[in-house]
Protein backbone atom coordinates (compact mmCIF):
# COMPACT_ATOMS: atom_id res chain seq x y z
CA UNK A 1 0.00 0.00 0.00
CA UNK A 2 2.49 2.16 0.86
CA UNK A 3 3.72 1.95 -2.83
CA UNK A 4 0.58 3.18 -4.41
CA UNK A 5 0.60 6.22 -2.16
CA UNK A 6 4.09 6.84 -3.56
CA UNK A 7 2.61 6.96 -6.79
CA UNK A 8 -0.09 9.02 -6.08
CA UNK A 9 1.75 11.35 -4.83
CA UNK A 10 3.56 11.48 -7.99
CA UNK A 11 0.97 11.74 -9.89
CA UNK A 12 -0.62 14.86 -7.76
CA UNK A 13 3.31 16.70 -8.35
CA UNK A 14 3.09 15.61 -12.48
CA UNK A 15 -0.60 17.40 -12.59
CA UNK A 16 0.41 20.26 -10.51
CA UNK A 17 3.65 20.99 -12.38
CA UNK A 18 1.61 20.71 -15.40
CA UNK A 19 -0.75 23.10 -14.28
CA UNK A 20 1.74 25.30 -13.35
CA UNK A 21 3.84 25.16 -16.56
CA UNK A 22 0.63 25.81 -18.64
CA UNK A 23 -0.94 28.58 -15.99
CA UNK A 24 -4.30 27.01 -14.99
CA UNK A 25 -4.65 25.90 -11.48
CA UNK A 26 -3.96 22.58 -10.55
CA UNK A 27 -6.44 20.36 -8.44
CA UNK A 28 -5.18 19.54 -4.72
CA UNK A 29 -6.22 16.26 -4.63
CA UNK A 30 -5.66 13.73 -6.81
CA UNK A 31 -8.92 11.30 -6.79
CA UNK A 32 -7.54 7.69 -5.98
CA UNK A 33 -9.97 6.34 -8.57
CA UNK A 34 -8.39 8.12 -11.88
CA UNK A 35 -4.63 8.17 -10.44
CA UNK A 36 -2.29 5.34 -11.80
CA UNK A 37 1.21 5.25 -12.12
CA UNK A 38 0.80 6.14 -16.60
CA UNK A 39 -0.25 9.22 -15.20
CA UNK A 40 2.79 10.43 -13.42
CA UNK A 41 4.72 9.68 -16.88
CA UNK A 42 6.46 12.63 -18.58
CA UNK A 43 5.69 13.38 -22.02
CA UNK A 44 9.16 12.55 -24.28
CA UNK A 45 10.25 14.61 -27.06
CA UNK A 46 9.85 12.64 -30.22
CA UNK A 47 13.40 10.81 -32.00
CA UNK A 48 15.08 13.18 -34.12
CA UNK A 49 14.15 12.23 -37.76
CA UNK A 50 17.24 11.44 -40.00
CA UNK A 51 20.63 10.20 -39.43
CA UNK A 52 23.25 11.17 -36.99
CA UNK A 53 25.84 10.17 -39.54
CA UNK A 54 26.76 10.52 -43.09
CA UNK A 55 29.44 8.04 -44.54
CA UNK A 56 31.66 8.72 -47.73
CA UNK A 57 33.25 5.14 -49.43
CA UNK A 58 35.80 4.74 -51.78
CA UNK A 59 37.70 2.27 -53.33
CA UNK A 60 40.89 1.89 -55.24
CA UNK A 61 41.06 -1.69 -56.93
CA UNK A 62 43.88 -3.94 -58.47
CA UNK A 63 44.88 -7.48 -59.52
CA UNK A 64 43.07 -9.06 -56.45
CA UNK A 65 43.46 -6.31 -53.66
CA UNK A 66 41.22 -3.27 -53.14
CA UNK A 67 41.86 -0.05 -50.40
CA UNK A 68 38.70 1.43 -48.86
CA UNK A 69 38.74 4.84 -47.59
CA UNK A 70 35.43 5.53 -45.33
CA UNK A 71 35.36 9.12 -43.77
CA UNK A 72 32.34 9.13 -40.79
CA UNK A 73 31.21 12.65 -40.40
CA UNK A 74 28.70 13.33 -37.50
CA UNK A 75 25.45 15.52 -38.49
CA UNK A 76 24.21 15.53 -35.26
CA UNK A 77 24.93 18.39 -32.35
CA UNK A 78 26.17 16.14 -30.10
CA UNK A 79 29.41 14.04 -29.70
CA UNK A 80 29.62 10.45 -30.62
CA UNK A 81 31.92 8.63 -28.07
CA UNK A 82 32.97 4.73 -28.41
CA UNK A 83 31.82 4.87 -31.82
CA UNK A 84 30.73 1.23 -33.54
CA UNK A 85 30.48 1.24 -37.26
CA UNK A 86 28.67 -1.75 -38.96
CA UNK A 87 28.60 -2.83 -42.80
CA UNK A 88 27.87 -5.95 -45.06
CA UNK A 89 31.04 -6.51 -46.81
CA UNK A 90 30.55 -7.76 -50.27
CA UNK A 91 31.09 -11.34 -50.60
CA UNK A 92 34.07 -12.37 -52.07
CA UNK A 93 35.80 -9.54 -50.26
CA UNK A 94 38.33 -10.36 -47.36
CA UNK A 95 39.93 -7.78 -44.84
CA UNK A 96 43.40 -8.40 -44.48
CA UNK A 97 44.49 -5.30 -42.82
CA UNK A 98 43.60 -1.85 -41.44
CA UNK A 99 43.64 1.53 -40.05
CA UNK A 100 42.11 4.34 -37.37
CA UNK A 101 39.92 1.14 -36.56
CA UNK A 102 39.35 -2.53 -35.89
CA UNK A 103 37.82 -4.77 -37.73
CA UNK A 104 36.09 -7.98 -37.18
CA UNK A 105 35.10 -10.32 -38.44
CA UNK A 106 37.19 -10.08 -42.04
CA UNK A 107 34.44 -10.14 -44.37
CA UNK A 108 30.69 -10.94 -44.26
CA UNK A 109 28.92 -8.41 -41.62
CA UNK A 110 32.27 -6.24 -40.45
CA UNK A 111 32.13 -4.13 -37.28
CA UNK A 112 34.81 -1.60 -37.05
CA UNK A 113 35.67 0.02 -33.50
CA UNK A 114 37.30 3.38 -33.20
CA UNK A 115 41.02 3.03 -31.86
CA UNK A 116 42.34 5.20 -28.80
CA UNK A 117 42.56 8.67 -30.13
CA UNK A 118 39.75 7.71 -32.81
CA UNK A 119 37.14 7.37 -30.58
CA UNK A 120 34.63 10.78 -30.33
CA UNK A 121 33.64 12.07 -33.07
CA UNK A 122 32.66 15.96 -32.21
CA UNK A 123 29.54 17.63 -33.69
CA UNK A 124 30.17 17.91 -37.74
CA UNK A 125 33.70 16.83 -37.30
CA UNK A 126 34.42 13.36 -39.29
CA UNK A 127 37.22 10.90 -39.04
CA UNK A 128 38.68 8.68 -41.84
CA UNK A 129 39.59 5.05 -41.51
CA UNK A 130 40.00 2.67 -43.96
CA UNK A 131 41.46 -0.52 -45.17
CA UNK A 132 42.87 -3.31 -47.63
CA UNK A 133 40.71 -6.30 -48.63
CA UNK A 134 41.51 -9.19 -51.10
CA UNK A 135 39.00 -9.92 -53.58
CA UNK A 136 37.64 -12.56 -55.55
CA UNK A 137 36.61 -10.71 -59.05
CA UNK A 138 33.41 -8.67 -57.37
CA UNK A 139 34.75 -5.01 -55.80
CA UNK A 140 31.38 -3.43 -55.22
CA UNK A 141 30.53 -1.00 -51.73
CA UNK A 142 28.95 -1.88 -48.62
CA UNK A 143 24.92 -1.38 -49.30
CA UNK A 144 24.57 0.28 -46.13
CA UNK A 145 26.51 1.61 -42.92
CA UNK A 146 25.16 1.82 -39.08
CA UNK A 147 27.04 4.12 -36.47
CA UNK A 148 26.10 2.66 -32.74
CA UNK A 149 22.83 1.09 -34.26
CA UNK A 150 21.47 4.21 -36.32
CA UNK A 151 21.50 3.93 -39.93
CA UNK A 152 23.88 6.72 -41.55
CA UNK A 153 23.01 8.54 -44.63
CA UNK A 154 25.81 7.68 -47.85
CA UNK A 155 27.35 10.30 -49.81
Amino acid sequence: MRLKSSLLGVAAAAVTLAATLDGTSAPTTVPASTASPASAAVPTSPPPTGAACNVRYSVYTWDTYLTSSITITNTSGSPITSWVLKFPLPAGQHITTGWNAVYSPSTGKVTARGLDDHVIIGPGAAIAIGFVATHTGGTGSPSSFTLNGTPCSLS
